[in-house]
């Protein structure tokens, strides 16, 4: 079966920091894979390069077997349309009202008029756990759960095939996290979507993955369902699930 996201020998410098090293990963269509890994250690430029942000100094990126990498702007618009993202930062629009942040997708990417993109907007707010009341807020008045809430309401309006989640539970206290994971769980597989995931929350790749990747130093270095990640046999896996100082693993301080 060919995979719905994968990717082959990629490599990314920024002058001489070399970002990824090779990374190589695959994802069947519907499934969760979960990239964890410290700071710098590539995971946002990954998913920027997957996105057309960046592109790779080499290597091969195909979605459904099409490679993207040498797309013209046009074919990468296409493209765009089978994807959805929610930022680390939740990055919703301060200026724009709750249901017009959801509904930027529709109305900007599939040219529908706002009257038809409003409702379909709150349904995708319900879907979240907000009422409809939240809908005509500005971004400011919400705390920061609700407004995670409403950036993966935003993700997936448009029905994505693929959706990216960037750092999903950063600044949440545990028990919203754990919420917005099951969230994520409930909205990927009622749209059947792939997921695509970076975090360094081991809470959050356990409940969300189906499969679990570690990335250290531009490569990956270990890949496997997310029940066996307990059992890695992998040192530098070992270490950064348990959280500890010492292992094979050196902090620059």
């Amino acid at each position: 079966m060919t995979p719905k996201l994968e990717l082959r020998g990629v490599y990314k410098s920024f002058g001489s920091n070399h970002v990824l090293n090779g990374v190589d990963i695959s994802i069947e269509k519907g499934k969760s894979l979960v990239v964890i890994g410290g700071s710098g250690t590539g995971k946002s430029v990954m998913i920027k390069s997957v996105l057309g942000l960046l592109n790779p100094d080499k290597g091969s990126i195909k979605v459904d077997g099409v490679e993207t990498t040498t797309m013209d702007l046009k074919e990468r618009d296409a493209l765009m349309k089978k994807f959805g993202m929610l930022f680390q930062g939740g990055a919703l629009f301060d200026s724009m009202k709750v249901w017009e942040n959801v509904a930027f997708g529709l109305v900007q990417g599939q040219s529908m008029s706002r009257r038809e993109a409003q409702p379909i907007a709150i349904e995708r707010l319900r879907a979240v756990g907000l009422p409809a009341r939240v809908a005509d807020l500005y971004p400011a008045e919400l705390s920061g759960g609700m407004q995670k809430r409403v950036a993966l309401a935003r993700a997936v309006a448009t029905k994505p095939e693929i959706i990216f989640f960037d750092e999903p539970t950063t600044g949440l206290d545990p028990i919203m996290a754990d919420v917005i994971n099951d969230l994520i769980v409930a909205a990927s597989k009622d749209l059947g979507a792939t997921t695509l995931s970076i975090t360094h929350d081991m809470a959050s790749a356990r409940k969300i993955a189906d499969n679990i990747a570690m990335i250290y130093k531009g490569k990956i270095i270990w890949h496997g369902p997310a029940n066996d990640i307990d059992n890695s046999g992998n040192p530098y896996v070992d270490q950064f699930i348990r959280g500890q100082a010492d292992g094979p693993i050196k902090m620059e301080i």
